[in-house]
């Protein structure tokens, strides 16, 4: 992305009331990164809110289980091991379920490296969030003119393959600023969410891509660097209903639209972190119901 373009997207922070709004999310995540109940179970307080993260990712996909707490239960068995991956295969709900805790545990292991290699970073991020979702051949591989793809019954029409394409090597180009500390992180993580989700350059998985890049970003650039809120929890408050027109609106592609998207999404961290909180304060009360960090990581890789 060139000097200009970089400015361009920096420059959105001077639309009404996004500045504001990104600093009220910063201050939240600032409180959320000095609780007490992190001073020495970070890892185990993030390890739940992947846990979450991956149950509110799976609801903005329209699969819920058996009830939100029971979804959360579910998903935790997962992550632990204590559920098989391969259960309920045919089962469609199930199967995005399992698209949705693949790819959110993949975020563990993001880290500056994998920001400087995007490309890489979100090819593999998509075959997470894609295996039993789509054949084989089309994992973690942009979409081809002709092959289809989802999302138009809210976003409308998706752009041609070679638009999309063309948007997600600026997707690339603009999470290498946020690494190099060129564009705002928080910034950066709401346009590159908004582009995935819009754009749609998978067949499959767009915005579980999506939601698992920005989480990536918030917390490898230092918005969250515990990586103990939820964003994924931030977009599906209100049922989602508040996430998905704020998407249309950006998809308009008119500056009023593009506001309202950042808008929210800077709302969407706030309440991250206050998810982030709750979890927090059940750490330091002794009431989160999670698996140690490295059981959680050893459910983290299925094959599928």
């Amino acid at each position: 992305m060139s000097g200009t373009a970089e400015s361009a997207v920096s420059g959105l922070a001077r639309l009404d009331g996004v500045a504001e709004s990104m600093e009220v999310a910063r201050e939240a995540c600032t409180r959320l990164r000095w609780h007490e109940g992190l001073r020495r179970r970070t890892p185990e307080a993030a390890a739940e809110s992947r846990v979450r993260g991956a149950t509110a990712t799976a609801l903005l996909e329209g699969a819920e289980p058996a009830g939100s707490q029971a979804s959360v239960d579910v998903v935790r068995d997962l992550l632990r091991g204590a559920e098989g991956w391969t259960s309920r295969a045919s089962d469609p709900v199930w199967r995005t379920v399992l698209a949705a805790a693949r790819v959110t545990a993949r975020t563990e292991g993001v880290a500056v490296a994998q920001l400087r290699a995007p490309a890489q970073l979100v090819a593999g991020l998509h075959t997470a969030a894609a295996a039993g979702l789509s054949p084989e051949h089309q994992l973690g591989r942009p979409r081809r003119p002709g092959e289809p793809t989802t999302g138009e019954e809210v976003l409308g029409p998706a752009p041609s393959a070679e638009e999309a394409l063309a948007r997600l090597g600026a997707v690339h180009a603009l999470l290498g600023s946020a690494v190099a500390g060129r564009s705002p992180a928080l910034l950066v993580a709401s346009v590159a969410h908004a582009e995935i989700a819009v754009a749609r350059p998978f067949v499959a998985g767009n915005g579980l891509v999506a939601r698992a890049l920005e989480r990536s970003v918030l917390t490898v650039c230092g918005v969250d660097p515990t990586g103990v809120a939820v964003p994924e929890a931030g977009h599906a408050d209100r049922a989602g209903t508040d996430y998905r027109g704020a998407l249309a609106a950006y998809a308009s592609g008119d500056r009023e639209g593009v506001r309202l998207w950042l808008v929210h999404c800077s709302e969407s961290v706030a309440r991250a972190a206050a998810e982030g909180e709750r979890i927090a304060d059940a750490v330091r009360a002794g009431h989160l119901g999670t698996p140690d960090p490295a059981g959680a990581r050893g459910g983290a890789s299925p094959s599928g």
